[in-house]
């Protein structure tokens, strides 16, 4: 069986028993057990409970990156 790293067993007693959190302390926690040697990210699934087949209950949204999507803007036109 292989063994458990120093920062992953850290981790693990940092987050024993600590399961039914608010969004925020959750975060905070995250953030606090960060310790990794590349910038970590945190994704959250969230069940809408929303019937997508209808017109009035679709979900969408745009999210902007703060870069940018890295890529030049080409526009052109055809008269």
């Amino acid at each position: 069986m292989a063994k458990i790293g120093k920062r992953t067993k850290a981790t693990r007693e940092a987050f024993a028993g600590k399961s039914n959190l608010t969004v925020e302390d959750a975060v905070a926690l995250v953030k606090g057990n960060a310790n990794a040697k590349f910038d970590e990210t945190v994704e959250i699934a969230v069940n809408l409970g929303v019937d997508p087949r209808h017109a009035d209950q679709m979900v969408r949204g745009v999210v902007g990156l703060p870069n940018g999507t890295g890529k030049d803007v080409r526009v052109a036109v055809f008269a």
